[in-house]
């Protein structure tokens, strides 16, 4: 076998091993504090705030078009720290339906892109404030003179909105002043 493909073929398992890995010992959080620190950061390394290990963005969009199971979205809630009513708030999941989807065990296709979403932005708050998750949900509660005095988390309620979050997060990442 080629030097070449010996690589390839070591990074595909390690991808898998990586995509296949189960939180046990390790938490989701010291996770991505693990990738932000080591600056190998996968493009999706937000979904591990979720409990998922598959970085891979097309295996994404097939678990949220399927809907994730709810243990996720309690797992985004442990590992931010955030109210199950301000997570529900932000997901726009009422409370009525939350427990119905908690007896279910699964969300739908919409509620999960909204919970992506929202680990999307936790993440990169997280990146901002170098792993901080005490720091990232100050900033991310806090109303922002950049946004019009709104809080992140407000405007992360839509797509928009938490895009804008993500380009106010770049420009402070690079000193831009906002």
């Amino acid at each position: 076998m080629k030097a070449s493909s010996k690589t390839t073929s070591r990074k595909t398992s390690s991808r898998r091993a990586l995509s296949l890995q189960t939180v046990t010992g390790e938490s989701d959080l010291a996770e991505v504090r693990s990738l932000i620190r080591s600056g190998r950061r996968p493009g999706y390394f937000y979904v591990a705030l979720l409990g998922l290990r598959d970085y891979e963005p097309l295996q994404l969009v097939k678990q949220v078009r399927k809907g994730l199971r709810y243990s996720t979205f309690l797992r985004f809630q442990r590992n931010t720290n955030l109210s199950v009513k301000t997570l529900s708030e932000l997901t726009q999941i009422r409370s009525r339906t939350l427990t119905r989807r908690k007896e279910e065990g699964k969300l739908d296709p919409e509620e999960s892109d909204r919970l992506l979403r929202a680990s999307r932005i936790f993440g990169r708050a997280l990146e901002l404030f170098e792993g901080d998750d005490a720091a990232a949900r100050d900033w991310l509660l806090s109303g922002q003179p950049a946004l019009g005095g709104l809080t992140p988390l407000e405007l992360a309620k839509s797509d928009v909105g938490a895009n804008e979050v993500e380009r106010l997060i770049g420009r402070l990442e690079y000193g831009i002043p906002s």
